[in-house]
């Protein structure tokens, strides 16, 4: 009984709906996250009678044909890299990106990881670093005392220390782009590692052509909609059960045709 197996394959891809929309719902209110889809593809074709065939020797052809699908697959999960609300902090340290990039992050491995949760702080040394400790790149270190800390919308990084009035420059916030968003690597803790479906990073001045720039007290809420994951989530579960009812559909038939006699 094909309908069995098909019919499981649709459960099994429900089911990785779920997870998805179940991740998207518990970021809510992530820093920067950014919700996920789950796509499908239909499965491998059983041709019964193929179209376009001959069926009579005047060359007439079968218009249609009888072609028995075996079900539904994933065929990715794929990250939606729009941007969500800016919320305000009051933290001078916290920055959201009002555009496209990311803040460069170096990793205790050395790699290079990317992140749009700008909710940052200083450590002892004065290096502005993400809530895990890992340094910004490129390097800002904040005197001791300093009074005030200044971002510009182009990622220049002013403070004003004691005993003086005139801002001085500690440094240059620089933000990465990428020709796939969807193809970086999600990591945890917010970051994310370049890959080959996403290409080389190219990285550039906030403000510049194709980047975005900084907001100071800033940061970047999760993009996920509340009421369309609710929504998805409810035909997701119908779904669910109605690829159920068709596994017992089939079970009963089967009993039916046990129960024959010859």
């Amino acid at each position: 009984m094909r309908a069995l197996r098909t019919a499981a394959t649709g459960m099994s891809a429900q089911q990785l709906n779920v997870e998805v929309i179940s991740n998207n719902i518990a970021n809510m209110n992530t820093v920067g996250f950014k919700r996920q889809r789950a796509e499908f593809q239909d499965m491998l074709y059983q041709n019964v009678e193929r179209m376009g065939a001959q069926s009579s020797a005047q060359g007439t052809v079968v218009p249609t044909g009888i072609q028995i699908g075996s079900g539904v697959r994933a065929g990715g999960v794929y990250r939606i890299t729009e941007q969500g609300a800016p919320t305000q902090t009051g933290n001078r340290y916290d920055m959201a990106i009002d555009g496209r990039g990311y803040f460069q992050v170096l990793m205790p491995s050395g790699e290079t990881a990317f992140t749009r949760a700008g909710n940052f702080a200083v450590n002892g040394e004065g290096q502005l670093v993400t809530d895990d400790g890992y340094v910004v790149q490129p390097e800002i270190s904040i005197p001791q005392d300093a009074r005030d800390v200044i971002v510009s919308a182009d990622g220049q990084v002013q403070v004003v220390t004691a005993g003086q009035t005139e801002p001085q420059i500690v440094g240059q916030l620089e933000l990465s782009i990428f020709f796939n968003e969807g193809g970086l690597e999600a990591i945890g803790d917010n970051l994310f590692l370049q890959t080959a479906a996403s290409g080389e990073p190219a990285t550039g001045t906030p403000g510049d052509v194709g980047y975005g720039t900084l907001m100071q007290g800033y940061t970047e809420a999760s993009n996920v909609d509340a009421v369309s994951e609710i929504t998805a989530l409810i035909v997701a579960q119908r779904a669910y059960e109605m690829n159920s009812k068709v596994i017992s559909t089939a079970d009963e038939m089967l009993s039916v045709t046990a129960q024959v006699k010859s």
